[in-house]
């Protein structure tokens, strides 16, 4: 393939190249287009390319191809092109630790999460990772054998939890924002990357996940979740002080917020609302905060408290809070499977269905 003009646009990423290079998909095409018109598609396929994973998901690669190359470079090795043999090492460091630079080792969840990490990277870099040789595949199936640990869920907070993390609450702008933020996540069963990637309104350009419609009884959440576009349904509560709907109806009125992000960053003064969307780290902080203030789970330590909640403990809160058939919960919840939804419902009866005194024992 002929190389490409010298005043081709080049395309910067953020993260160290974290996204595929496209000017040479773009001279495979044919004859090269105007400048202008090749500066357009270039731009619109970077775009398309940022498109096809989440923030969250590239952020997390990008932290996973900086902790692999930093290692690399601390041993003397070389990250490209991938080797198996290298990668298997690197995945054993993980596992071992490091105690005299005091880095602990990393979960068996964490290492796969960063072997996923290598993959993307790699193959974005035109040079794939072979997960399945014997140097990657035996030492991971090693590691999962001798130091893999049943899975550490959130704990859930539930309704009444909720109601005293609210009351926790000021009634100033970082108040309502903030007391809007936790009831809706709780109702909506949300996914903290969904509460913040809502709009007020519908906008084919935004970069959101979703936007919100206020209906007289309830409010409607169009989500592009993981599985896909899907509806949620959130009514009116009983009482306004916890409605999620009144709550949110307060924060946009004093808020002075018609269109764009629905919830955001607040200035130091606490009287004005920025136009930047809010980052998601911002309900885990949130949930831990009021978690405390409110006195959940008084008889933990604090520091054992932190680490028992973070943002998925609304999500939880919500499949272990409603009294209703499973399969309302699962639609809420955008789960593709009941047993999905069931590994969130933490206080669910498990003995409900009795298979010993079914088979006549």
């Amino acid at each position: 393939m002929a190389n490409p003009p010298e005043n081709t646009p080049k395309i910067n990423f953020s993260s160290a190249d974290d996204l595929p290079e496209v000017v040479d998909l773009v001279m495979e095409m044919g004859a090269t287009p105007p400048p202008s018109r090749l500066e357009a598609l270039v731009e619109t396929a970077t775009a398309y390319a940022k498109a096809a994973s989440s923030e969250n998901t590239r952020e997390a690669y990008a932290g996973d191809w900086r902790h692999f190359t930093s290692w690399c470079r601390r041993e003397g090795l070389e990250a490209m092109p991938p080797s198996t043999q290298v990668i298997g090492l690197y995945i054993s460091a993980c596992a071992a630790g490091d105690p005299k630079r005091g880095l602990p080792p990393l979960s068996v969840a964490t290492i796969e999460r960063r072997l996923s990490g290598l993959a993307w990277n790699f193959t974005q870099r035109g040079q794939p990772m072979d997960r399945d040789d014997r140097h990657i595949a035996t030492v991971l199936a090693g590691i999962r054998r001798k130091h893999a640990r049943p899975p550490r869920q959130k704990e859930a907070v539930l309704g009444d939890d909720v109601k005293a993390m609210v009351a926790t609450l000021g009634h100033d702008l970082r108040g309502l924002r903030d007391r809007a933020i936790l009831l809706l996540g709780f109702a909506g069963g949300l996914r903290r990357s969904e509460i913040v990637g809502l709009d007020v309104v519908r906008d084919d350009h935004s970069d959101g996940a979703g936007w919100i419609e206020i209906l007289d009884k309830g409010l409607l959440v169009t989500l592009r979740g993981k599985t896909g576009w899907r509806e949620v349904e959130v009514g009116r509560g009983a009482s306004d002080r916890t409605c999620p709907v009144a709550a949110l109806e307060t924060w946009l009125r004093f808020g002075r917020i018609a269109r764009g992000p629905l919830f955001r960053r607040i200035f130091k003064d606490n009287k004005t609302v920025d136009v930047e969307r809010l980052s998601s780290k911002h309900v885990v902080r949130l949930v831990k905060q009021t978690v405390l203030a409110a006195g959940v789970r008084s008889d933990l330590p604090e520091d054992e408290r932190v680490l028992l909640f973070a943002g998925h403990s609304l999500r939880a809160g919500l499949a272990s809070s409603a009294e209703i058939e499973e399969r309302y919960v699962q639609k809420q919840l955008g789960h593709a499977s009941a047993e999905m939804t069931r590994k969130y419902q933490r206080r669910r009866d498990r003995f409900r269905t009795n298979l010993t005194k079914a088979s006549g024992l």
